[in-house]
């Protein structure tokens, strides 16, 4: 005979819960959603720095193979997206993400092995950046785009050891990035929940078959490569969704935006600390200069939206009460 469950306490009146407990809750549910954060965008760049270590073997496309493989395996266990009910309508937004999931890891990967880790990511950051600043019309964003630009200029400068192509397989990343915020509005609107991401890595990891085959079997692969391929799988693609899901229920989305602009910092530390990539004073500045712009964007953005929002409504309840008037 199993024992009761112990009957749930009372709940306090609403006149006596205090201020200071309900701040306390809030504040201590923003702290866990911070950390969840933190914790994910961590686990993304050490799960690049990880990936990095089987290029020698594999090369990047190998790695995107693998990971790509393992991201369709595990999206497609959550989404369990069933594709034979997709309607032609929404077939077309999710090709269109799947060749971006296809082209933005490989081409990441690619600027990671030739850039290095932070240059990478920071200008895949200018993706979300210009998506954000491109669609508005306020002076603020004009302002972090003139702050945004001699930034990057002075991240992409002619040096000795300046490698072009890694810069331009960086802004493809970018690119990319920025055609996977548009495609997912659509994805969002025609699929439910995770269905359309789901959909869009499973076609993705099924292409990458041929292509894994052709390249591991030109490029043999070592257990601890496979391992390593497999690590940045799950620490780059599984732990980010599931703690990023868990951070959403405890701060606002805005919130979250704003805070993802921290990454191209992390992903410089890493860099530093794991793959012994050093970046110039100057890099650092430039990187800083790009994460503040992207701060300020999606802020200026946030609070344009809640006053449009908030006046929607003002004028809504006016139609209301002239109505019931």
């Amino acid at each position: 005979m199993s024992t009761p469950p112990a009957p749930a306490p009372p709940a306090a009146h609403p006149a006596l819960v205090t201020p200071s407990a309900s701040t306390n809750h809030i504040g201590d549910r923003r702290l866990a959603g911070v950390l969840l954060m933190l914790t994910s965008g961590l686990s993304s760049q050490i799960g690049a720095s990880v990936a990095a270590q089987a290029f020698p073997v594999i090369g990047p496309v190998g790695v995107v193979a693998v990971r790509q493989w393992m991201a369709a395996v595990v999206l497609f266990a959550i989404g369990r997206p069933r594709l034979h009910k997709l309607t032609a309508r929404q077939w077309r937004p999710v090709l269109g993400l799947a060749l971006v999931f296809a082209v933005m890891n490989v081409s990441l990967y690619t600027a990671i092995d030739r850039v290095g880790l932070g240059l990478a990511v920071t200008l895949e950051f200018l993706g979300p950046l210009a998506v954000a600043l491109l669609g508005s019309r306020r002076v603020i964003d004009l302002i972090c785009a003139l702050a945004a630009a001699p930034a990057v200029l002075v991240l992409t400068r002619p040096q000795a050891a300046t490698d072009y192509f890694g810069i331009a397989a960086g802004l493809l990343a970018a690119a990319c990035w920025a055609s996977y915020i548009l495609l997912n509005r659509t994805v969002g609107r025609e699929l439910p929940g995770a269905t359309g991401a789901a959909a869009a890595a499973t076609v993705s990891g099924l292409a990458y078959v041929p292509v894994g085959i052709v390249v591991l079997h030109h490029h043999p692969p070592t257990a601890a490569a496979i391992a390593y391929a497999l690590t940045a799988g799950v620490l780059s693609s599984a732990v980010p969704f599931l703690l990023d899901l868990l951070a959403l229920r405890r701060v606002p989305a805005q919130f979250f935006g704003v805070f993802m602009s921290i990454n191209p910092v992390l992903a410089a530390l890493v860099g530093y600390v794991v793959l012994r990539q050093h970046l110039a004073v100057p890099d650092w500045i430039a990187i800083g200069v790009i994460v503040a712009a992207n701060c300020v964007a999606v802020e200026a953005g946030r609070r344009a939206t809640s006053r449009t929002g908030s006046s929607r409504g003002m004028r809504a309840s006016s139609r209301r009460a002239g109505r019931t008037g």
